[in-house]
């Protein structure tokens, strides 16, 4: 998927004017940046057929040469990683619906784990193909009520720890509100570290139930003012998972009705079995966040009237580059000083 592969290899250098001088030893960091692409069309489908030509990719502005490129088509590893607390208490069934939709959308070769969050993420199940123990573990599933702690941020943080060194494209599948009441301080912190991950987060927005609620004759409408806070802070939530989502190279979806959730399902079980993987050699060992940005120069799909549609193109957005590192390395005016 979005692997940097951080490889090291050694260097020896020998001194020339005394043969039995000690030898310096150089460690240099040979490193390989993966980089995983999606590729769409303007109906939401994966293009296929795509060659190692066909891309550009830009560290920090500048051209790189592709130094591998892959089409790839595997079995996924989806983390669900799904709010209960108390913004989503009252769409229970619902919300355990959408769920059990979006696994019925996967392939039954890709491994499930199943996290709840509120004020912070359990694990329910671990990665696993059973989609009999993914349903049980939905039943797990406690919707908190009476508190207000929805710790969205640290909860991705700590799920991002989680499965870190985790092999193969793994992606995390966020069901939630957006609503946030995690430390003022970590939300930078979650921004940074989903930028240079390996990662790749879906979000899907559950606000489109809260937003706008079934009718009912004994619901009374609230006041104009309380209406106004609540769509404010639906709008806030909703960037909030948007950013989260593009930090990787991921999507936001904001469903609002049964059939807008098959489509966004069906999106998403292609997005995490398909995807090009571009590598390259990054020009400077700083140990500095790098840019990345890739384009696609094929001709793009045709449309009925004859227009072309352009390309949806996503991927991370930055990498953090290995630092050069000197290892064992004695200088001959050392040696001098401590001939002296």
């Amino acid at each position: 998927m979005l692997f940097p592969a951080l490889l090291c290899a050694c260097s020896f250098a020998e001194a020339q004017e005394n043969p039995r001088q000690p030898k310096e030893t150089i460690r240099v960091g040979v490193d390989r940046v993966n980089v995983g692409v999606i590729v769409t069309d303007s109906r939401g489908h994966f293009v296929d057929g795509l060659r190692r030509e066909d891309f550009r990719l830009f560290d920090d502005g500048a051209e790189q040469p592709l130094t591998g490129f892959a089409a790839i088509e595997e079995p996924a590893q989806v983390l669900l990683l799904i709010e209960a607390g108390p913004a989503v208490y009252l769409l229970e069934s619902g919300h355990v619906q959408a769920a059990i939709a979006l696994l019925d959308g996967l392939s039954r070769e890709d491994h499930v784990a199943v996290v709840r969050y509120a004020d912070a993420p359990t694990v329910l199940l671990d990665f696993t193909t059973d989609q009999q123990a993914v349903f049980a573990a939905f039943g797990q599933l406690r919707f908190n009520l009476g508190f207000g702690s929805l710790n969205l941020s640290t909860s991705v943080s700590t799920v991002l720890d989680w499965i870190a060194s985790a092999q193969g494209k793994k992606t995390i599948v966020l069901l939630s509100t957006g609503v946030d009441t995690s430390p003022s301080n970590e939300e930078a912190a979650l921004m940074r570290k989903l930028k240079v991950s390996d990662v790749r987060l879906l979000a899907i927005s559950l606000t489109g139930g809260l937003d706008n609620p079934q009718p009912s004759k004994n619901r009374k409408k609230p006041p104009v003012a309380i209406e106004n806070k609540a769509a404010q802070q639906f709008e806030e939530a909703g960037r909030f998972l948007r950013q989260l989502a593009e930090a990787t190279g991921g999507r936001a979806y904001f469903p609002a009705n049964t059939s807008e959730f098959n489509s966004v399902y069906s999106e998403i079980a292609q997005l995490v079995r398909h995807e090009y993987s571009l590598a390259f050699a990054p020009p400077a060992l700083d140990g500095q966040v790098h840019s990345i940005k890739v384009q696609v120069v094929a001709p793009q799909t045709q449309m009925p009237n004859g227009q072309s549609a352009a390309y949806r193109i996503d991927h991370r957005q930055a990498y953090l580059a290995a630092r050069r590192q000197v290892v064992g390395l004695t200088s001959r005016q050392n040696l001098r000083g401590q001939r002296r």
